[in-house]
């Protein structure tokens, strides 16, 4: 067996995963576990990278003696350096408020019909190209020699080399699904310099290997090499997921849910685009045909605005509330922003004509409720625009670990849910490291080998799904 350190940063925590891997074997143990806090400023919400680096170090040396490293994170956000390769200040928070009007310049130049049909992505305010359009009010572009994203920055400072992956390159809205290269129209037409970019790598490429001065900091032997994995997240978790056949829906659920399908080409209809729906890319040449919904986020936030209760006793007491008594559009660019998640559910459903949910319980049912329903819209949608059915849903990731969703999951969709692994983007990671270097081989091999090893959960769809058409109907006001 070898040893692969997975580092996978999610929106709020990071950790340093290792894996095992054998011909016939594959274990997963958390090394180290650090939170990622962003920092309000007085110019905005930034990411603590330097942080975040610094448990990257941290959970290296916990790590031990590894094969490889390989790096996945959230995606559209990125660092800029100066000719010097030094960081121009904190990287930008997603949610922070910059991008609000900059849609509409955007279209003025390349109307949304129009990007959409050249690079497939879905409108998020947040998409990387609205950030760079936005990011013009200040000076710090025209100092910038280079643009990293999220993973690649930290790569960067591991090894010293600069690279764009691919996967995560997809989601800046700068990319052409079709050729698997940059959109160099769009990025014309928006005069954005793509030579602000390292070249472009794709999963399983070397990546260089740890400096000297990492090795002395992590106490590890070299040479360790570092290996360009999928590196948004969301396309290591769609590697992971235990699927036999094509047949299959998948769920990458935690602080965002992203239900949609793997396809061989992207859909790039006009009706595609007005469900919201993107095309980003995944591994050996597939497509994640997917949307965004706002995910186990608005639980989260009421968490945190409840005061941190036991979450095993709020499940508990949402599991006794009534089924489907309020639900809200989970994908409501409304419920973007932190701060009074409890107050904003509950003025949803106050405006929408339902009971109000007032008990963290209600609360939390609500949010469960609506997830699902935002879970079987999508599955259902996905499946009419692509003309690509499934008989079966995978749920995986962090909301494996909820029962209640993924039952109620199964309940909206009609579909057996299959739940497993929760540490999807980090077994994708290591998995495509471990490929790389001669240890398993096709996708296909990759899944087999997760389902045989890992535990997965079943749930079978409970009744019909009259009462969920009605509540989606209830919630498009029909």
């Amino acid at each position: 067996m070898k040893s692969y350190a997975a580092v996978d940063l999610g929106a709020s925590s990071g950790r340093v995963m290792v894996g095992r891997v054998g011909r016939h074997e594959l274990e997963l143990t958390e090394a180290h576990r650090f939170a990622n806090r962003p920092v309000r400023v007085p110019e905005g919400l930034r990411w603590d990278v330097l942080a975040l680096y610094a448990g990257v170090l941290d959970g290296l040396r916990a790590a031990g003696q590894v094969d490889s490293v390989g790096i996945d994170s959230w995606a559209v956000d990125y660092g800029l350096l100066d000719a010097d390769g030094a960081l121009l200040g904190n990287p930008v928070h997603y949610r922070d408020g910059r991008t609000e009007g900059v849609a509409e310049k955007v279209w003025a130049n390349v109307p949304a019909a129009e990007l959409y049909a050249a690079t497939g992505l879905q409108y998020a305010p947040f998409n990387t190209l609205y950030q760079l359009v936005a990011a013009r009010s200040s000076d710090q572009p025209g100092h910038a020699e280079r643009l990293l994203l999220i993973p690649d920055l930290l790569s960067y400072w591991l090894t010293g080399e600069q690279g764009t992956e691919l996967t995560n390159a997809s989601t800046t809205q700068l990319v052409d699904p079709r050729t698997r290269d940059w959109s160099y129209d769009v990025a014309a037409r928006l005069g954005i310099d793509l030579s602000l970019f390292a070249p472009l790598r794709q999963p399983g490429d070397p990546a260089g290997a740890l400096r000297p001065e990492v090795l002395d900091e992590t106490g590890l032997t070299g040479p360790v090499p570092v290996t360009a994995v999928a590196s948004h997240d969301t396309a290591s978790a769609v590697a992971a997921v235990p699927a036999s056949g094509e047949r299959f829906a998948y769920i990458c659920t935690g602080t965002w849910s992203l239900a949609g399908l793997e396809l061989d080409a992207p859909v790039l209809t006009e009706e595609s685009r007005a469900a919201n729906f993107t095309n980003e890319l995944g591994l050996d040449g597939t497509v994640r045909y997917l949307r965004n919904i706002m995910g186990l986020w608005l639980l989260q936030e009421c968490v945190r605005a409840w005061g941190e209760p036991d979450l095993g006793e709020l499940l508990q007491a949402a599991a006794g509330v009534p089924a489907l008594r309020s639900v809200v559009d989970a994908g409501d660019a409304a419920f973007l922003a932190p701060g009074r998640m409890p107050e904003r559910i509950a003025e949803a459903c106050r405006a929408s004509g339902q009971p109000v949910p007032e008990s963290p319980g209600e609360v939390t049912r609500c949010i469960l409720d609506s997830l699902a329903l935002a879970h079987r819209r999508a599955v259902e949608d996905a499946q009419r625009l692509a003309g690509h059915d499934v008989d079966v849903v995978h749920v995986v990731g962090g909301g494996v670990r909820n029962a209640l969703l993924c039952q109620l999951t199964a309940d909206a969709c009609g579909l057996p849910v299959v739940a497993g692994p929760t540490e999807a983007a980090a077994f994708g990671n290591v998995l495509v490291q471990a490929r790389a270097h001669g240890l398993v081989g096709d996708r296909a091999e990759m899944r087999r080998l997760l389902g045989r090893t890992q535990p997965l959960t079943r749930y079978e769809p409970r009744g019909d799904t009259a009462p969920w058409r009605a509540a989606q109907a209830r919630l498009a006001g029909a």
